[in-house]
């Protein structure tokens, strides 16, 4: 079978979605899980953006082993030179260069003829080759381009030295028979097509962004570019777990395969989902809630006497295991520990035994505790950001008839800090305004999502939370079985972020005061490909 390449651009692209904003833990804990997954690329960000893009980049290329790490740069020398600072570190960096090709573009945006942007697109790729022998144009909003003048572009920047040339339909306006053709009429119209991986970008504005790509497999492409979830800018990306998935069941029809570990999936999408805050649909294809799920009860019949009349998929190949070993409040730790391996946990003495003390006071709530439950104590109690605040209690007062009422104890500099507020916006409001008066800041709450993660009245139940300060935005995610104790979790982990993200750009605001270098942060408003 023929392979094709999985290009990752969680990390960049995804990143770019509404509301996301990932600090430099959480995106070096998504790489590495990325790296687990075995994706061929990792675009890990566009580091001209901001000095902590930048950081990002540099700590995934200097500790993610395996995937090439790819980084993002305008056709400039400038972007060119700042995204190698960042890659070089990485035993395969990649250079992804791109400048947009269509006509709509150049007029309105670039406000360039066609023949600047073929000297500038050769000169951008031959400038990049000459730091890393691997080189990737994209021309941003290919699919709108004149066809004619999109393949002496990528004739010539191959000439330059780009060994991967990708297509990107930017504005999702493809259909799968189009773009199909497209992609074919690419293969016979440019002459050295051959010297270089001929890959593509699908976003999803119509939901056909794996339809896309698929035609653009079955047309000769080699790479596509997608996310995790199908998350990215507008409507989102190509959905990478649909693609992989695709590959793998219709593999005979296809005649292609990919180098991916199909029973990481299910733990990739849900670190992502907890990470960036965005919720996966339940009717999400491959890894939403009701994927593998059947109420009908002629589908229930069928599965039960032979699981193929109603799935086209095993759950075991995406990584949804079955539970067999029940635990409960009478298990020990070996029993917990082994569980725990099997669901890809392997903690050190110390994260266990965090862990394992969150499992007993659980198990004290719970009669039997499942492998959700399990995947979310190790998420939610093995952290990644340092406490700058802790949550020492909160208590409530509510009722239909009177004003809800809160108070909260906070541990911040190792001492108590205690306040009360009310909450015209009920229970939950009031605990958030107590935690402010307590913090002394003050952030908008942009997004509150609740969700079950598992059945029944003892349910741990999921909070996430999205929290504007200053421009910037933080996600957080608490759980408990106390919907209230969650929420007052989800929101202090957010702050969490915040102030560690403060602490960060104060220490990076001093090194560039030091080195005299505080021109890292760009106008970037063409930044979308």
């Amino acid at each position: 079978m023929n392979k094709i390449h999985i290009f990752d651009t969680t990390l960049r692209d995804g990143e770019q979605s509404p509301g996301v904003s990932l600090n430099l833990q959480e995106k070096l804990e998504i790489a590495q899980q990325l790296a687990k997954l075995k994706v061929d690329v990792i675009e890990a960000g566009f580091p001209i953006a901001s000095q902590g893009d930048f950081e990002g980049v540099r700590a995934i290329a200097q500790n993610v082993k395996g995937p090439a790490i790819a980084a993002l740069a305008r056709a400039s020398k400038g972007d060119i030179d700042r995204a190698w600072e960042a890659i070089k570190y990485s035993d395969r960096p990649r250079i992804h260069t791109f400048i947009a090709t269509s006509d709509i573009h150049l007029k309105y945006k670039l406000q360039m003829t066609r023949d600047e942007v073929l000297k500038k697109a050769v000169e951008a790729v031959a400038y990049a080759a000459t730091l890393t022998d691997d080189v990737e144009f994209s021309a941003e909003d290919a699919f709108r381009s004149d066809l004619d003048y999109l393949c002496q572009i990528v004739e010539a920047v191959i000439d330059a030295g780009a060994v991967v040339v990708n297509i990107p339909d930017t504005v999702g306006y493809a259909t799968p028979w189009e773009f199909g053709n497209f992609i074919a009429e690419i293969k016979k119209k440019v002459p050295n097509i051959d010297k270089a991986l001929l890959s593509v970008h699908c976003h999803n504005d119509l939901g056909l962004g794996v339809a896309n790509s698929l035609a653009a497999i079955k047309n000769g492409a080699q790479q596509v570019e997608c996310t995790v979830n199908g998350i990215g800018e507008r409507a989102g990306n190509a959905s990478l777990e649909e693609i992989v998935m695709a590959l793998y069941t219709r593999k005979t029809f296809f005649n292609y395969e990919t180098d991916v570990d199909t029973r990481e999936i299910y733990r990739t999408s849900r670190l992502v989902r907890n990470l960036s805050g965005m919720s996966v649909q339940p009717n999400k294809a491959v890894v939403g809630k009701n994927a593998f799920a059947h109420e009908s009860g002629i589908h229930q019949d069928g599965v039960l006497k032979e699981r193929t009349t109603y799935e086209i998929m095993n759950p075991e190949l995406i990584g949804l295991v079955q539970e067999n070993i029940v635990l409960g409040k009478h298990s020990g730790r070996h029993a917990f520990k082994v569980r725990l391996q099997e669901l890809g946990h392997n903690l050190d003495e110390g994260d266990l035994e965090k862990a394992f003390v969150r499992f007993k006071s659980l198990a004290d709530k719970k009669r039997e505790i499942t492998d959700k439950d399990l995947d979310a104590i190790v998420e939610d109690e093995i952290k990644k950001i340092p406490e700058a605040f802790k949550l020492e209690y909160v208590h409530i007062s509510s009722g239909t008839r009177i004003m809800p009422t809160a108070t909260v104890g906070v541990i911040v500099d190792e001492q108590l800090i205690e306040e009360a507020a009310c909450g015209s916006g009920g229970p939950i409001d009031a605990s958030f305004r107590a935690l402010d008066k307590a913090i002394g800041i003050h952030p908008t709450l942009e997004n509150f999502a609740l969700n079950a993660i598992t059945g029944g009245r003892d349910a741990m139940g999921e909070v996430n939370v999205t929290l504007k300060h200053h421009e910037n935005v933080f996600t957080g995610r608490g759980i408990s079985t106390d919907i209230m104790e969650a929420s007052v979790k989800a929101y202090i982990n957010a702050l969490n972020k915040l102030a560690y993200e403060i602490g960060v750009e104060k220490q990076n605001e001093g090194e560039e005061q030091e080195n005299g270098n505080d021109n890292h942060r760009k106008d970037l408003s063409c930044t979308c490909r």
